[in-house]
């Protein structure tokens, strides 16, 4: 035994360190000596409602965890279980047999004694006789136990012939009463005990075989095996009646299923609902024997369970091998979850009876439905990818009709929404395999693989964002970064709307269509949500923190693509092709050596940036139909990539900062003015954010502090400006606008008027003044 519990300890030791340690600190609140109840109850109920919704999730995943620490520790103890249930089993059939033993050897030493007695007096009552002359010969007439004991083995052997069980039970129960009187009364002389014990002996072994013979026999069924496995229990041997009633059962079920042939051709789903009738049947009826016949002790119970569990592990196997392989094998995950379910259905049934292996047979099919699922999300990628090797990247409305798998198509909850998405046409096969990847995810839920569900979901997701990026024109250098996209061919987008149309995939994939079809994983909120068609898919898809989680990676994986998408074009505007720069310090620096007339305009590369943006804003203002903040800010990155470049280059600053030639007041008059420039059409776009304004901040403030250091003061330069100092805002703003109106052919905007529900309405187009103050501080 202290093996035993050794082994225990050492099995659940391992799983509990994780878990458990968890679990112990949640609950050490309440075992602390001095908790009180109504306190506790009273801090929580001044919760508001968002906490009150926070503690319920909390104590839920509490709950699970505690289930899943149970259900462990239940796994884990329970061969050791088994094994001390048999062996104290034995243990009662050894103490048995010993008391039967010294029951039979009392009664010897007992006769032994009454032998020794009455030899004696037969001894003094001859010469007592002699003595006197008398002689008892008198014939004398057999007792009615003497009768009994002489026609009791007979009439034991009749019962037996005829397998009148009953009666024999009977009689065998008269002959221990009637040997357990002879020895407490010392009625019968010790030959004539032994010869009835040997007897009771021996018919009781001769019908217990009897019994099992005919347990044995296919053709006792029902109530006749029942009542045969009743008998042999009454007889005293409970294990090995339970161990004919499995036996016989399972017998029994093998003989059905040889009519049961699996063909190649046939579909899994029936065979897997054949084979689950046969099995599950069998083993709901032992289940009902076992409990009439032996209640519900202990040991037979887990002789049961373990019976039951041997023949579930049959069972799955040969489902795996005939019904799941090929299917999982192929990405049939929708074939596969057909025959969990078929299964599961029928085990369920079960747990009427007492028997709760829905577990067990979770953990025997998990493999195959996770190869099922691998195959499946690796056929969408690679589906996907096909198409995307010819994608001509042009947007459309999803076609409408059915999916692959003939069903109508349900690609919102509730709502038409996903249907007005325009995509090109490998992200319309995407969405549409994703979409019918998840119409079956109850055995999903059930195996508790919705978490591996969105993790393989999210690396198809990623490796199709990697071939948007290898369609980028600039994007050959970053290949090796692409990792999930191999050697795979897509077909490059040329032009801004195909470049743009990338983007326009990715985001309608990521920020709504994937996370609403993966509410499906989440059937409680589902179901909290249904009937509320007033709330936003954003709201329903936020109740759970996993799938926050998972959007939020998705979102990510997309700002890579833009990253990308800002680099390429910040690196056409600014370099040529033949890899000469459009933004240097020379375009600043000479502008003092010109003696001709200068026309203030901003410099030829903030004009083209503006003009980008502007050809930009209007396509996608096409493509990000309801989704403008998404344009907004992909116009706000590539500009901050611009920005960001100019203040980061070192080579620029070195010239202005160390080079032969300083700064001059022209060159920074310019260089404040294109700065002007971009704070003027960022406001006017609406796409003005506070990183680009502090950014631009720090350049006017390095090309001023530059200038200083010359030893001029570039608020009193009387001899290049008409007045006595740098012009003020209203200059830089009037030269602002007249260029952004001559570039765009628009009239003049007011530079403050501007949406108040814009992104980047709370970020002012800050005064020139106000960077001048910054630059002399």
């Amino acid at each position: 035994m202290t093996s035993v519990k050794s082994s225990r300890s050492r099995t659940v030791a391992a799983p509990r360190e994780n878990g458990g340690a968890k679990l112990e600190e949640n609950l050490n609140v309440f075992k602390t000596d001095h908790f009180d109840a109504d306190s506790y109850l009273q801090s929580k109920c001044s919760l508001n409602e968002k906490e009150i919704r926070q503690l319920c999730s909390y104590l839920l995943d509490l709950k699970k965890a505690s289930a899943e620490e149970m259900r462990r520790s239940v796994y884990a103890n329970y061969a050791a279980f088994i094994r001390t249930s048999k062996e104290i089993s034995d243990l009662e059939g050894e103490l048995l047999s010993i008391r039967n033993l010294l029951s039979t050897q009392s009664g010897l030493i007992h006769g032994l004694a009454e032998g020794v007695n009455i030899h004696s007096l037969s001894i003094t009552a001859s010469e007592s006789s002699t003595r006197n002359g008398l002689s008892n010969s008198e014939d004398r007439e057999p007792s009615d136990l003497e009768k009994w004991l002489i026609e009791f083995p007979d009439l034991l052997d009749v019962l037996l012939a005829e397998r009148r069980v009953d009666e024999a039970l009977e009689a065998l129960d008269e002959g221990e009463r009637v040997a357990a009187e002879a020895i407490e009364m010392k009625t019968l002389s010790p030959e004539t005990l032994t010869s009835l014990q040997t007897a009771i002996t021996e018919r009781r072994q001769k019908l217990a075989d009897q019994l099992a013979e005919a347990a044995c026999q296919p053709s006792t069924r029902g109530s006749e095996l029942r009542a045969a496995i009743s008998a042999l229990k009454k007889l005293g041997d409970g294990p090995r009646a339970h161990n004919l009633l499995l036996n016989a059962h399972y017998q029994r079920f093998q003989y059905n299923m040889q009519s049961l042939r699996p063909s190649s051709t046939s579909y899994g789903g029936a065979y897997t609902a054949a084979l689950s009738q046969l099995v599950f049947s069998a083993i709901a009826q032992a289940a009902s024997d076992s409990l009439s016949i032996f209640d519900k002790e202990a040991c037979y119970t887990s002789e049961l369970v373990m019976w039951a569990t041997k023949q579930i592990e049959a069972f799955a196997l040969l489902v795996k091998r005939h019904a799941l392989a090929s299917s999982a094998a192929a990405g049939g995950l929708r074939a596969a979850a057909e025959c969990v379910q078929i299964a599961l259905g029928h085990c369920s049934l079960l747990e009427a009876r007492g028997l709760a292996l829905c577990p067990v047979l979770l953990k025997l099919f998990r493999p195959s439905v996770e190869q099922a699922l691998e195959a499946n999300l690796k056929r969408i990628e690679e589906s996907t990818a096909a198409l995307a090797a010819a994608d001509d990247w042009v947007l459309t409305y999803p076609p409408t009709g059915t999916r692959q798998s003939g069903r109508p198509s349900s690609m919102s909850l509730g709502n038409t929404t996903a249907s007005h998405h325009k995509l090109s046409s490998s992200a319309h096969r995407f969405n549409l395999m994703v979409q019918d990847f998840f119409e079956d995810v109850g055995p999903l839920l059930s195996m508790q693989l919705g978490g591996q569900t969105l993790e393989g979901l999210f690396q198809v997701f990623n490796s199709y964002v990697n071939l948007l990026i290898k369609a980028l024109p600039g994007s050959m250098e970053e290949e090796a970064n692409c990792e999930g996209s191999g050697n795979k061919i897509v077909r490059m987008a040329e032009t801004e709307e195909q470049q743009i149309a990338l983007l326009a995939n990715a985001s309608a994939l990521a920020d709504e269509l994937l996370p609403r079809a993966a509410m499906k994983l989440s059937p409680l909120n589902h179901a909290n949500f249904r009937d509320d068609s007033r709330r936003r898919p954003s709201d329903r898809q936020n109740r759970h923190p996993e799938q926050r989680e998972w959007k939020r990676r998705l979102v990510s994986t997309v700002d890579r693509l833009k990253d990308s998408f800002c680099q390429q074009h910040a690196l056409d505007l600014i370099f040529t092709e033949e890899g000469d720069s459009h933004l240097t310090a020379d375009m600043y620096i000479n502008m003092d050596g010109n003696v001709e007339e200068i026309e203030w305009f901003p410099s030829l590369i903030f004009q083209e940036l503006f003009i980008k943006l502007n050809r930009m804003a209007s396509i996608a203002a096409d493509m990000f139909v309801g989704r403008e903040r998404f344009a907004t800010l992909l116009l706000m990155r590539l500009t901050e990539t611009v920005i960001i470049w100019l203040s980061e280059d070192q080579s620029f600053w070195d010239d202005i900062e160390e080079g032969p030639r300083a700064l001059g007041p022209l060159g920074l008059q310019q260089l404040y003015l294109d700065m002007k420039f971009v704070i003027c059409f960022a406001s006017q776009g609406r796409y003005l954010s506070r990183n680009l304004n502090r950014v631009v901040n720090e350049i006017i403030s390095k090309a001023m502090a530059a200038f200083t250091s010359t030893g001029m003061d570039p608020y009193r330069l009387t001899s290049y400006f008409s007045g006595s100092e740098l012009p003020e805002d209203e200059w830089f703003t009037e030269i602002c606008l007249e260029a952004m109106e001559r570039l765009s052919g628009k009239p003049k905007a007011i530079n403050g008027d501007r949406d108040l529900n814009s992104p980047t309405a709370s970020v002012s187009a800050q005064s020139i003044s106000s960077v001048r103050s910054h630059g002399s501080s």
